[in-house]
């Protein structure tokens, strides 16, 4: 045990986390020396390796000398924080990555403070130290004072730094050269990190942090063994700490540890190894694999509370399954609750409806994952504006709050300040970064975030970086202003014609183009003004014995504007829905009759004005 070294590795988004994680592998000598292996091997996932992120938790296994190095890749993104907090129960320290330019930012805040609770110890590693721009020492400062304001122990506040980029897979203690590999990481993280805990001859406790699926051996339970030992076939006692009536017998039918990224099956393994056990139905996150006659649960981390909540529903639009695999409301059920077994952060609640399931999560981001896998697996349904979820707190009304980063050419300063002002945000920082831009940190409401990124690029021409982290329950801020545009609806069904949308484009911006199916009540464009308008995208030039002057020439249309899943989620309005199958997004009205809007919009402005 001596030998083994369980390690995370954590950071925020895109400061190269998963690159230093091919190095490691790529020089330890996993892979064959003619093998071919693609970039970021850890993001197997279609949308990890689309969007350039890493949404699950991932384990692999290095070997380094006589060294056995468990490596566990976290996700950076402030909406995946659940992952990163459970899987540090997992290991006995962290390689904190932080990048030579950036420094320390909002996520990185989020990672480390779980990191400094669990007391786990820190080797630093600022990464992309090959940046033209990087200035290591200032970060190294940054870093500091941030381990200062998490109030870290003496023994963290000594944390080794080691400077590295991983694109070259290069590492070294000076800043100001590089070493030709990267074995000076391999020996700080064998000299700082500690071997794991815990007594070989003690009854068996293995902690489950992480569930995998199978189609061949169903659930798979990964996780560190804290005590003892645990051996294919011998029958052990599954308990949970939050579930006192949890108390069920079961067999160890198969075992498997890390071997770089593919796991091997063993027929034992003892403490300190972090190993996946398959043939137990009924395991989740968060139980204790225990000996039959000890059945003592190992406490688990409470992980923080969603902040954010959508509404998944049928599709009950005009199209309703023509394009989807799985459309019932019994299979989308099934899907949203089988996706509880792995994902500790999500929250599902069912509504007055059957047709309808209130889904909650850790921000947009987060929901939008989902959205897009369900979609791909061949589910059709409905989702409708993602709402955040109010607490009361010693009697008054509370709401999330999040801590804004946002680093902006000093030209579009005064817009994002201005915009973020009239959605309750509060600046409480601002200063020159590198680079000609300038750092604004905000504090605000986490529904004053809702639809404003896609306008944030907008406003900034793409130049500006803008990162948020949930940050507690505050007195709730009062009204936020609705969206300044309207929207385009569609008169009629039928298929979008040019002559129509050569019409309607006056009014404002087009989501679609010609030949596009359509239906009353859909969505077809953003108008130029706050209300909503109907347009005849369907509608054709009539044909007379008399040709007009400009009959022969070509309509020039404006190219449509193709909606992102995130820009539609951010666009759709509290009377509106998005509408999802595996081929396309469209998003619609509630209720789709205009006279039946017309009467409902009615109603609730004579309440309103009751009020």
């Amino acid at each position: 045990m001596e030998n083994i070294r369980n390690v995370a590795i954590i950071a925020h988004v895109d400061h190269g986390k998963t690159t230093l994680v091919d190095e490691l592998l790529k020089q330890s000598g996993t892979f064959r020396s003619n093998q071919v292996v693609q970039e970021r091997v850890m993001d197997s996932g279609d949308i990890e390796r689309e969007r350039g992120i890493t949404i699950l938790s991932k384990n692999t296994s290095v070997h380094y000398g006589d060294y056995r190095i468990n490596i566990v890749d976290t996700p950076g993104h402030a909406d995946f924080g659940g992952e990163v907090e459970r899987v540090l129960k997992m290991v006995d320290g962290v390689v904190l990555v932080v990048d030579a330019f950036e420094g320390p930012m909002p996520q990185t805040k989020f990672v480390l403070k779980k990191a400094l609770e669990l007391d786990l110890p820190v080797v630093v590693c600022v990464n992309k130290i090959d940046r033209p721009e990087a200035r290591p020492d200032e970060v190294v400062d940054e870093v500091l004072e941030l381990f200062m304001e998490l109030d870290a122990s003496d023994e963290q506040l000594d944390s080794p730094f080691v400077f590295a980029s991983a694109r070259q897979g290069t590492a070294s203690l000076d800043p100001t050269k590089q070493d030709e590999n990267m074995k000076c990481l391999f020996e700080t993280i064998i000299k700082h990190i500690p071997a794991p805990m815990g007594e070989l001859n003690a009854p068996l406790q293995c902690l489950i942090t992480t569930i995998d699926y199978s189609e061949y051996v169903g659930r798979i339970g990964i996780g560190k063994i804290e005590n003892g030992t645990i051996r294919v076939n011998s029958d052990c006692m599954l308990v949970n700490v939050h579930d006192k009536d949890k108390q069920k017998k079961v067999r160890i039918s198969k075992l498997y540890i890390y071997e770089g990224l593919s796991r091997v099956e063993v027929k034992e393994a003892s403490f300190g190894s972090i190993v996946a056990i398959s043939g137990i139905e009924d395991i989740h996150i968060g139980d204790t694999i225990c000996d039959l006659d000890y059945p003592e649960a190992l406490p688990f981390v409470k992980i923080s509370e969603p902040t954010l909540s959508m509404t998944f529903s049928v599709n009950d639009s005009p199209f309703a399954g023509q394009e989807g695999k799985f459309v019932t409301s019994r299979q989308l059920r099934e899907r949203l609750y089988k996706e509880l077994n792995t994902d500790v952060s999500l929250r599902i609640e069912e509504t007055d409806t059957t047709d309808a399931f209130k889904v909650s999560g850790r921000g947009e981001l987060h929901l939008s994952i989902l959205i897009e896998t369900m979609r791909r697996e061949g589910y059709e349904f409905q989702v409708a504006k993602p709402e955040v979820l109010f607490k009361e707190i010693d009697g008054e009304k509370c709401e999330p709050m999040e801590n804004v980063t946002i680093d902006v050419p000093e030209e579009f300063v005064g817009t994002v300040i201005e915009k973020l002002g009239s959605r309750k945000g509060e600046m409480t920082d601002m200063h020159p970064s590198n680079g000609g831009y300038t750092r604004l940190v905000f504090n605000i409401p986490a529904r004053g975030l809702i639809g404003y990124r896609n306008e944030f690029l907008t406003d900034t021409k793409g130049n500006g970086i803008l990162n948020s982290v949930f940050d507690g329950y505050a007195p709730y801020k009062g009204e936020i202003a609705k969206r300044a545009q309207g929207s385009l609806i569609a008169f009629e069904d039928g298929e979008s014609i040019a002559y129509g949308l050569y019409n309607a484009q006056d009014r404002g911006d087009l989501f679609i183009g010609a030949g596009v199916k359509v239906y009353s009540g859909m969505i077809v464009g953003r108008n130029s003004r706050a209300d909503d308008m109907e347009v005849n995208v369907c509608k054709r030039k009539q044909l007379t014995n008399m040709r007009s002057s400009s009959a022969d020439e070509a309509l020039r249309l404006v190219p449509p504007i193709n909606m992102s899943l995130e820009q539609c989620i951010e666009f759709i309005s509290a009377d509106e829905l998005l509408e999802v199958t595996p081929t396309s997004l469209r998003m619609r009205k509630k209720i789709l009759d205009s006279q039946q809007r017309k009467k409902a919009r009615n109603r609730a402005q004579q309440m309103d004005q009751n009020s």
